[in-house]
């Protein structure tokens, strides 16, 4: 439960239609497996204690009684575990039947929840059993004086944790127009349990699936579906045990089917809370709903979950082309608009010979195509200065030259030498002003050819630069037009990649694997044995830990304990689940510590640099604009965050 992580698990026992002392063993034996893997949510199938095809059966007495004898033995068993189960079964009140799930833990039935949209058609035949569930909860009475709640609206909170909020829904009533569960998650419930009997036909399996993954995404919540298997009646349909687990539209785990198979992960209710807070339309509900507390111990839950280090970058090559293909249509849509806009037919693009440049060249390129301009429109400026090596300098002429572009070089190395006297600046003295009067002069030169062609600057700076604030004020920091400005470092690499891979001419595809070969650098101190001798990760750190420090804060709106913990797990997770503690690191903890505290400091310390952004696409879930997704005071304080750094070890 450490850092909001609840471990659930979906499970299927082996049952026999019309055994409820049979499948009471059954239960009871996958608990105490649920225990040993340390779920302490634990869901079972509809009707699991009874079976969900007894048919008629369900009308006889002595089935009814033995299925609610066997419920309390079941709670029993649960006594001194640290779990909530949910278990189904038919429920007798008022001269009614009901599907109810049955909430136990420690001993105690806490409450049932009865199934509120009863199925009548094609192999379904409920409407002869059940009767449909009230909404609001009343008393029941079970075993002559054991009473218990009933209803659609209850909710069952942790005790010691009550962010963690759990609401139940059964089978059908996913499948309906307005499922229950909506209700549920604009009460509070952040997971969502469903004990179900899905038959299985040809092509339900993909359909059932994509329920989970949309309601989970729709709610912002956790969906735990446990769904009967073998040991139900094949007379005329087949079970096949479909359990899933997603979170907000990402599936962390789902079963194999037909073979009852359990499935476990972990749930971060944190990150579900932190997403709900951030919509302005996830509004609550003004249903009354009766809060049922259940006791939970407070432990550090051990991940079995994936957790992406690179959360920019699709893992799947498929996925990942998607993705750049996308964005890369995005970013020159951006451009063809603000072209329209200002009548601009000619572009400015300063070209190092690097990464973010030859992305923005590229860019602009296509969005020039989009609008059948002339790419002689785009003026692209190489400049070289002190650090300028020959093969980025190589590369930035060939590129320019291969994209058939306009082709201009300003040596910015005697301009600065002047700028270096009127201010008394020694050329030998490579400080900060050394470096920052090259970045300018590039930036004077590209603003001032703008003006002379009635053009706009092409901006080439990254997210990632942005949230560390890697950027010159005034000087690379400033255009007219930023088109990488949403792009993480990680991700520019793939989209040039990307661009690579697809360009299917020879000469361009050599020249951008060379540039992505090449160190990533400003190139404003002087080459070492004509090679770059500034590296910007020996500097700033490496730029994969830093976007997935800036993810998880922005996205998930983290704290740095909890970003430590997760960095430490990402870059050491197997592609099996193991345990955190077992796992050989990519980055020691030292490594990691080392670089959350510089990225917390450049990240609260630069953000008067993104206060006055130039205007930029959106690419994707997380941004640094200030009009957009980041509105942050420039003198905010980083203080709370660093304090909490320094408790980690």
């Amino acid at each position: 439960m450490k850092d909001g992580f609840i471990k659930v698990a979906a499970v299927t026992p082996k049952i026999r239609v019309a055994d409820p002392a049979y499948n009471k063993r059954a239960i009871i034996e996958k608990i105490e497996e649920a225990e040993e893997q340390r779920a302490v949510v634990v869901v079972f199938p509809e009707l699991c204690i009874t079976g969900y095809t007894c048919g008629d059966l369900f009308l006889m007495e002595p089935l009814l009684q033995q299925a609610q004898d066997a419920l309390f033995e079941i709670a029993e068993e649960t006594n001194g575990k640290n779990m909530l189960v949910f278990v189904g079964l038919p429920i007798r009140w008022k001269g009614r039947l009901y599907n109810a799930a049955a909430a136990i833990g420690n001993g105690t039935i806490l409450g049932l929840v009865p199934k509120m949209c009863i199925p009548n058609y094609n192999e379904f035949y409920e409407g002869r059993y059940f009767t449909p569930g009230m909404k609001e909860a009343e008393e029941v009475t079970l075993a002559g004086n054991v009473r218990v709640p009933m209803g659609s609206r209850l909710l069952f909170s942790a005790d010691r944790m009550p962010e963690l909020k759990i609401g139940v829904e059964i089978c059908e009533d996913m499948w309906t127009p307005a499922p229950p569960s909506i209700s549920h998650a604009l009460a509070g419930a952040n997971i969502i349990v469903n004990l179900s009997a899905s038959d299985e036909i040809t092509g339900k399996d993909r359909y059932r699936k994509s329920l989970v993954e949309g309601q989970s995404a729709r709610l912002i919540c956790g969906y735990v579906y446990a769904s009967a298997g073998e040991g139900e009646s094949t007379q005329d349909v087949v079970y096949s045990s479909h359990n899933m687990i997603g979170e907000n539209g990402i599936m962390l785990a789902e079963a194999e089917r037909f073979i009852n198979q359990s499935v476990y992960g972990e749930i971060d209710i944190q990150r579900l809370e932190g997403q709900r807070r951030r919509m302005s339309t996830f509004l609550g509900t003004k249903e009354k709903y009766m809060e049922i507390p259940f006791h939970l111990k407070k432990e550090k839950t051990q991940l079995t979950r994936f957790v992406d280090p690179t959360p920019f970058v699709p893992g799947k090559m498929e996925e990942r082309n998607k993705r750049c293909e996308e964005i890369l249509l995005i970013q020159s849509m951006g451009l063809k608009k603000r072209l329209e806009h200002t009548g601009c037919g000619h572009a400015v693009v300063g070209i190092s010979g690097g990464l973010d440049s030859t992305l923005a060249l590229l860019v602009t390129v296509r969005a020039f195509d989009l609008l059948g301009l002339d790419r002689k429109g785009i003026h692209a400026v190489t400049m070289p200065g002190f650090g300028t090596t020959d093969r980025t300098y190589d590369n930035a002429v060939n590129l320019i030259r291969c994209l058939g572009t306009d082709f201009r070089e300003v040596d910015i190395k005697e301009a600065v030498r002047v700028h270096f006297r009127d201010i008394s600046h020694e050329e030998s003295v490579h400080d900060v002003t050394y470096e920052n009067g090259q970045a300018r002069e590039r930036t004077q030169i590209l603003m001032d050819i703008a003006n002379q062609e009635n053009g706009m600057v092409i901006g080439t700076g990254d997210m990632s630069e942005l949230a560390l604030g890697w950027a010159t004020y005034n000087g690379d920091h400033m255009s007219m037009y930023g088109v990488n400005a949403s792009v993480p470092k990680t991700l520019v690499r793939h989209l040039v990649q990307y661009y690579a891979d697809k360009c299917e001419e020879e000469a361009l595809e050599k020249i951008l694997l060379d540039v992505l070969d090449t160190p990533v650098s400003p190139e404003l101190l002087p080459p070492e044995d004509g090679k770059i001798s500034q590296k910007t990760e020996d500097i700033v750190g490496p730029y994969e830990l830093h976007d997935f420090f800036l993810y998880h804060m922005l996205r998930s709106g983290f704290g740095p304990d909890k970003i430590f913990r997760l960095a430490e797990y990402a870059f050491g997770q197997k592609e099996c689940a193991q345990e955190e503690n077992s796992m050989e690191h990519k980055y020691s903890k030292a490594v990691i510590l080392k670089w959350l505290k510089v990225f917390t400091r450049r990240f609260f310390s630069q953000q008067f640099k993104r206060s006055c952004l130039p205007d930029g696409p959106k690419v994707g879930t997380v941004a640094v604009s200030p009009r957009g997704d980041l509105r942050m005071p420039s003198d905010a304080s980083g203080a709370l965050w660093l304090a909490e750094i320094e408790t980690l070890h």
